[in-house]
């Protein structure tokens, strides 16, 4: 079994049948065997943006306020969480290849308000994804998950519309020919 760690990718099978996770690719920012794994789900968007869920400075119109919201996972859903490729943001978790996560929200914001901080160089999620101490190695056992080990740095490389696709042909094998798999098979 691939080894659990954060900057891992976890790629749905496609036959998975949870609306929460269907043909979903999830970033582990934090795995511990004993706490569990906290995760963001990088490719489910939603119809909001930042300024519909906060009121920030500058008004509606700012750069920060159209970014777009994603849906990190079923957990906590009013709880914001944020990836970005600024290492100057103070207590940002390194997550490998560029990546960071979270830190400090009022810095991060001054850095998109200003313009040192590209708008493409961050992404905002409501709620996360997460999984109590052993049920996700019990699900990747299960062939639930397939596991991308080190790849971070694909959060802002793969278009969020054909993520899970993307990633699955990107393996290769096996594993493009899944990306092809119908939604609903009975249909073909």
């Amino acid at each position: 079994m691939p080894q659990l760690r954060s900057s891992s990718l976890l790629i749905s099978q496609p036959f998975l049948g949870d609306p929460n996770f269907e043909r979903t690719v999830v970033l582990i920012c934090r795995h511990d065997e004993e706490d569990g794994t906290f995760g963001l789900v990088l490719n489910r968007p939603s119809s909001l943006r930042l300024g519909d869920v906060l009121q920030l400075p500058g008004g509606d119109d700012t750069p920060p306020a159209q970014q777009p919201l994603l849906l990190g996972g079923p957990v906590q859903p009013d709880t914001l969480h944020y990836l970005h490729q600024r290492p100057d943001v103070p207590e940002a978790i390194a997550l490998g290849q560029g990546v960071y996560w979270g830190g400090d929200f009022p810095v991060l914001l001054g850095l998109l308000l200003s313009g040192e901080l590209a708008p493409e160089s961050v992404r905002f999620y409501a709620g996360y994804s997460g999984w109590t101490a052993g049920q996700l190695a019990t699900e990747v056992g299960e062939n639930v998950w397939i596991v991308h080990p080190n790849a971070a740095g694909k959060v802002f490389t793969l278009d969020n519309d054909a993520f899970w696709q993307a990633i699955l042909r990107e393996k290769g094998g096996r594993y493009r020919a899944l990306s092809n798999y119908p939604l609903d098979p009975r249909l073909n």
